[in-house]
């Protein structure tokens, strides 16, 4: 029940004890005068008389009294309601952007001075997780791309024990997992800070969802994974030709590495509510329901037990996500545990 529902009812409420206090009040005036005159059946005069007054004056001022107060009341809170629709679109990205006030310096617009102040802290706060992630990644690729000459150069130098070498490949292997984090936050970084331009241009999904099909088919065949391609309609998009095909292959990668041995992985393109429809299974473990709301956040692995064996740096959703949003579309995972787990994607048709 909202307020103003409430505080119509609690003033009909009052109202209508008013009106009894003033019926009954004039009920014993009339009764009294009448028995002053020495009015044969005083009481029942009285009753006639008093219910003739409310029902002529009293009950017409308390339905007015009653549509104004819920016309003042629609007023008062007019702008809590202007105030609560405004909250509710706020977002990392609108922060500066200041709620509505009434400018009247009363109470509620003392309230949203606060909350814009505070969102106004909060934005600044952004800002400086953005630029630090930002900055830091940017540092760490050129020690990082040295590290790795090195590691690469020390793994094939025949001249080291072959202990030394395997030592080598083995942290050229996690110097080049630790290169692929630092792009992914970079990345997100950037697109956070709005510093990424989409190259936006006709592309046929079509041929792009055939192409990560035959990756697919190359990342599934150590672990016997069998790929398929159910449907594949003729389909053309308005987007970033590049950030689809690494959006595809992100979603091929995570449904072939979070599989298990001689499990399937399907994949299906076809129109939708004029909208392209891509989506993506495999025959996993499955995703707990209480983890499904938090996957595509950064750095999520999901089962810490199983993310111990499978290569991966927990940016990979959190970077498909992006790429969707950036194209104005949808991504959604249905999943439970020990059954399949379906992504879909949807983007709108090229209608140019």
């Amino acid at each position: 029940m909202t307020i103003r529902t409430r505080l119509t009812l609690w003033y009909a409420g009052i109202l209508a004890a008013s009106l009894l206090v003033i019926g009954y009040g004039t009920y014993r005036e009339i009764d009294e005068q009448l028995r002053r005159d020495h009015r044969k059946e005083p009481m029942e005069h009285a009753i006639d008389e008093t219910s003739e007054l409310v029902l002529q004056v009293g009950l017409p001022a308390v339905l007015l009294g009653l549509l104004g107060g819920w016309w003042l009341t629609r007023r008062a809170l007019g702008p809590v309601k202007k105030l609560t629709d405004a909250a509710t679109k706020i977002h990392e990205r609108n922060l500066r952007d200041p709620l509505p006030r009434t400018s009247n310096g009363d109470e509620l617009d003392q309230l949203t001075k606060v909350f814009n102040d505070s969102l106004a802290r909060l934005d600044d706060s952004f800002k400086r997780v953005h630029e630090f992630t930002l900055h830091a990644s940017h540092e760490l690729k050129t020690p990082l791309t040295v590290m790795c000459g090195e590691a690469e150069i020390a793994s094939r130098d025949e001249s080291l024990p072959s202990a030394e070498r395997e030592r080598a490949a083995s942290q050229l292997d996690e110097l080049r997992r630790l290169a692929r984090i630092v792009d992914g936050l970079t990345l997100l970084a950037k697109a956070d800070a709005g510093q990424i331009t989409l190259a936006m241009e006709p592309v046929r999904l079509d041929e792009l969802v055939r192409d990560n099909f035959a990756d697919a088919q190359i990342l599934a065949e150590p672990q016997g994974i069998k790929v398929e391609l159910e449907s594949c309609e003729e389909i053309t998009v308005r987007a970033d030709r590049h950030r689809l095909r690494q959006l595809l292959l992100n979603l091929a990668d995570n449904a072939v590495k979070y599989n298990q041995p001689q499990g399937r992985v399907t994949m299906n393109l076809r129109r939708a509510d004029n909208m392209a429809e891509f989506t993506i299974a495999n025959t996993g473990q499955g995703i707990p329901p209480e983890m499904l709301p938090r996957v595509f956040d950064r750095f999520f692995r999901g089962d810490p037990a199983h993310s111990q064996t499978v290569d991966g740096c927990g940016l990979g959703l959190s970077i498909a996500q992006w790429i969707v949003s950036a194209h104005n579309g949808t991504i959604k995972i249905e999943s439970a545990t020990m059954k399949p787990t379906i992504v879909t994607v949807r983007l709108p048709l090229d209608t140019k």
